[in-house]
């Protein structure tokens, strides 16, 4: 309890003074001599662009969910564009041998794939009577055009060439889902650096069509074998595999966690977009990225 005693900590603070230790905000920037005008210096705003990035929602119906859903789109696009950037860069890195490097990339890959199921936890928020008060105006629009998602399948090895249309509208956007679809997908260019390290992987596994399905081959599989049968030897390989198998894992949480988010909240009607909606979604968690990385299991 504070007291009147001459020279208390209460008394001290009566008459007006700054606490040695201020626990107020006001105190705390003044101590710090915090810079405060920004009108000739970059700001946070600025720096971040925050002017265009938090003008760009726009809901177009009179409910009060939509914000929800345009924000938890639009986070999760920006989420994409730092996986892609990160993808990139590591796919470049095996090429080049730079294993460390893209370790480090792809395990920041991971860590995206975490907050993006976590995005849905948020969306999971909606009920169908809000969702179905704004579903008539979402029009045709669905998640099924991202060109970012595309661009991350194809850059993890699903190549499907029916993806490449719903883009076909826009010239800019389909040279880049084209460009991913044509290059060598994450899985190629660590198999290309398995021949490289003189474990033996068939050429039609490092000297193909890129743009054509993966398909899983024995040999392959004989090849990362070969890997996680001596660590100790491969380490830098057996690593590898590792973080391809936390990337794939992830991804296929992601995955369910969305289809399980679009039954929750739509139940089993065809998707905005003309998709089958969650029929369409369940097959796609059949889909196996890196099919000899899980396959090896069994025959260790």
């Amino acid at each position: 309890m504070l007291t009147s005693k001459p020279g208390g900590f209460a008394q001290h603070l009566q008459a007006g003074a700054t606490p040695a230790n201020p626990s107020s905000t006001e105190s705390i920037v003044i101590d710090e001599k915090a810079q405060l005008d920004f009108s000739k210096s970059m700001s946070y705003g600025d720096y971040l662009n925050l002017d265009a990035i938090l003008s760009a929602q726009h809901p177009r119906s009179p409910d009060h969910n939509e914000m929800l859903f345009i924000v938890q789109h639009q986070t999760s696009e920006l989420w994409m564009k730092l996986m892609l950037h990160e993808l990139g860069a590591a796919i470049k890195s095996i090429s080049k041998d730079e294993l460390g490097s893209a370790f480090k990339m792809l395990a920041r890959v991971s860590k995206i794939m975490e907050q993006l199921v976590h995005a849905w936890d948020v969306l999971a928020t909606m009920t169908p009577p809000e969702y179905s008060a704004i579903r008539p105006y979402l029009d045709s629009s669905s998640g099924f055009q991202s060109y970012q998602y595309r661009c991350i399948e194809f850059s993890l090895g699903n190549k499907n060439a029916a993806m490449l249309k719903p883009h076909s509208h826009r010239p800019d956007l389909l040279a880049r889902v084209q460009a991913a679809y044509v290059a060598p997908s994450l899985y190629d260019e660590s198999l290309r650096l398995l021949a490289r390290r003189d474990i033996a992987v068939p050429s039609s596994h490092t000297q193909r069509d890129w743009s054509q399905p993966y398909v899983a081959n024995v040999d392959v599989e004989h090849a990362w074998l070969q890997v996680y049968r001596n660590p100790k030897a491969h380490w830098d390989l057996y690593q590898l595999g590792e973080e391809l198998t936390d990337l794939e894992d992830a991804f296929r949480l992601w995955r369910f966690r969305h289809v399980t988010t679009v039954e929750r909240v739509i139940g089993f009607k065809r998707g905005t977009g003309g998709t089958g909606g969650v029929s369409y979604l369940r097959k796609m968690l059949d889909v196996v990225l890196f099919p000899e990385i899980w396959s090896l299991r069994t025959s260790l």
